[in-house]
């Protein structure tokens, strides 16, 4: 059963490959269908009072020239025209209302696929990726859709029902003026389609050169320290101004190209309306006599004229928002590489790893790690955790200690053999380099325990060993840190991250190399906390070559030379 779980996940992540842009808008458009119906609902009803509005103009204008009609005539007409623009608005409101409403919904709904596929992606395979890259999708590239979403899937349906609903208003009052819109009109979405072919791939250039830069000006300010250590501040400043020049031509270029399909759209918009003005203006004066020009009169010259500049405007706003389109599709495009990246099928919900004996945290059995390009770096291994169990992973550099955290952790899937885990099981990770935000010292704490209190955050700082630097600092636990953990030293760091560790429940301990760096009476500091984690009933797996934490140890392994060695130690 689990193998044929397992190939159903394959097939699922090989479909997932197929994935396309174009594809994967139009699915998420497709659950917001009934707001963007009444959107597009709402804008034919404002189109419909747009014809109406026109024609009681031009009536109020042709009974005040011709009939020379007065106020007591007039004003229901005037009482009807301001109801009908008043009835517009309101429509045009709530178009824009469910529309908005629509693309909120999508853009919350494609976010948090996102994140679902960060997550089950893990810190492994997403370590090629730059966080401030992520980000970019995570924000920009999400908020991109907006325009889409709201603007350009209504107007799509506007850009052909309201211009048909004018056209036949105008041929049921002069057809050869009809005639003359139904030619020009299809020149508008030719050239739009002609213009804007190239939008597309500008846009996705331009969120590729966004997402560079956002990654080399976040290296940049994390290491201006060590620039500023070395004198090269003058030169980082350099390529950050040569990066941002470079999205500077990228952009000018999209909107360039935003301009040039204007241009084009307005010129072909306005010599259509200027034909119909002159075929209008010389067929009252009577200059034209073929066909209904003979019949035309003030009230439907002046409807036709009113009418053909609303014809139009669906089809000009649809190819202002023809470039929403286009970006939305550039920055599709990065989010479907990202949703593409295949990910271990022990991840995935609904796979779950087998469930472990009583009375056992996590296994291995027979468990071995492949990498692509680099063989078999970890296994056969057959290993097991109880609760209250120190396990020490021993070996030489490049030997798969990390590997080997990141298989018991789930963060990779065994190529061979197989993971079990007690259901529900939490973990806590610490390594040589704990990751550290800027905020406070609270804020870093809660980071394990985001409900803890302040006494419990000050015995945690105690028995960590931070009592003293905790009575030393002015503000307590408001300290302000910098990123990375910029005011304290590396023992301190390590300290802080193992605070959190005590604040954490989490039955299971991994730490890789968590003494690194660190000076002898640290050491044997951190070492007498970890034991004491130990006594408490929580399992600890560390990673370590030095002998003060190897002595903790209750089972070690040994990885070196493609074995593995078991040995179990009173």
């Amino acid at each position: 059963m689990r193998w044929l779980m397992r190939w159903l996940m394959l097939r699922t992540n090989d479909d997932a490959t197929d994935l396309k842009p174009r594809g994967w808008l139009a699915e998420l458009a497709a659950r917001e269908r009934p707001l963007l119906f009444l959107a597009s609902f709402c804008g034919m009803m404002a189109g419909g009072f747009t014809i109406l509005q026109m024609g009681l103009l031009a009536w109020l204008l042709s009974q005040l020239l011709e009939a020379k009609a007065g106020l007591d005539i007039l004003w229901p007409g005037f009482v009807a025209l301001v109801t009908v623009v008043l009835l517009r608005a309101m429509a045009q409101w709530t178009q824009e209302a469910m529309a908005l409403e629509a693309s909120l919904r999508i853009r919350r709904r494609a976010r948090a696929q996102l994140l679902d596929h960060l997550a089950l992606l893990g810190p492994v395979r997403l370590a090629g990726r730059h966080s401030a890259s992520l980000a970019n999708q995570l924000v920009e590239q999400v908020e991109a859709l907006d325009g889409y979403v709201a603007r350009f899937l209504p107007q799509m349906r506007l850009a052909v029902a309201v211009p048909l609903m004018i056209l036949g208003v105008v041929v049921w009052l002069d057809w050869l003026a009809a005639t003359f819109l139904l030619i020009s009109a299809p020149l508008i979405p030719l050239f739009m389609a002609l213009v804007g072919m190239g939008a597309e791939r500008l846009n996705r250039d331009q969120f590729a050169a966004v997402a560079r830069l956002s990654g080399h000006f976040i290296d940049r300010v994390r290491g201006i320290s060590t620039l500023q250590l070395f004198g090269r501040t003058r030169e980082a400043t350099r390529d950050v101004q040569q990066a941002a020049d470079h999205y500077r031509r990228l952009s000018m270029r999209t909107l360039r190209l935003a301009f040039l399909s204007s241009a084009v759209l307005e010129f072909f918009a306005s010599v259509a309306i200027a034909v119909v003005a002159i075929y209008v203006g010389f067929g009252l004066l009577g200059y034209i006599t073929y066909g209904p020009s003979t019949e035309l009169t003030l009230f439907t010259g002046l409807l036709v004229l009113l009418l053909a500049p609303e014809f139009f405007q669906p089809l000009r706003s649809l190819s202002q928002h023809y470039h929403d389109r286009a970006a939305a599709l550039g920055a599709a495009e990065g989010m479907v590489s990202l949703l593409t990246m295949p990910v271990d099928p022990g991840r995935v919900p609904g796979v779950e790893s087998p469930p472990t004996p009583p009375g056992v945290l996590v296994s291995l059995e027979a468990a071995t790690l492949t990498y692509p390009g680099r063989g078999t770096i970890l296994g056969p291994l057959t290993l097991t955790v109880r609760p209250g169990d120190i396990l020490v992973v021993t070996g030489a550099s490049g030997a798969g200690k990390s590997s080997l955290l990141q298989l018991l952790a789930g963060f990779v899937d065994p190529s061979r053999g197989r993971r079990c885990v007690m259901p529900g099981l939490r973990f806590a990770w610490m390594d040589q380099r704990p990751l550290l935000i800027q905020g406070s010292l609270a804020d870093n704490l809660r980071l394990a325990a985001p409900k803890v209190t302040d006494e419990a955050m000050r015995a945690a700082l105690e028995r960590a060993g931070l009592a003293e630097l905790l009575a030393a600092l002015p503000e307590g636990l408001a300290t302000s840190l910098g990123e990375r953990g910029i005011g304290l030293s590396g023992g301190q760091a390590q300290r802080l991250a193992l605070a959190r560790i005590f604040l954490s429940s989490a039955p299971l301990v991994l730490l890789d190399e968590p003494t690194a760096h660190l000076d002898a009476d640290t050491e044997a500091e951190l070492a007498v906390a970890l034991n004491e984690l130990a006594r408490e009933g929580r399992s600890l797996v560390v990673a370590t070559h030095h002998p003060a934490l190897m002595r903790l140890a209750n089972q070690r392994i040994d990885l070196g030379d493609a074995r593995v060695k078991e040995a179990a130690i009173d």
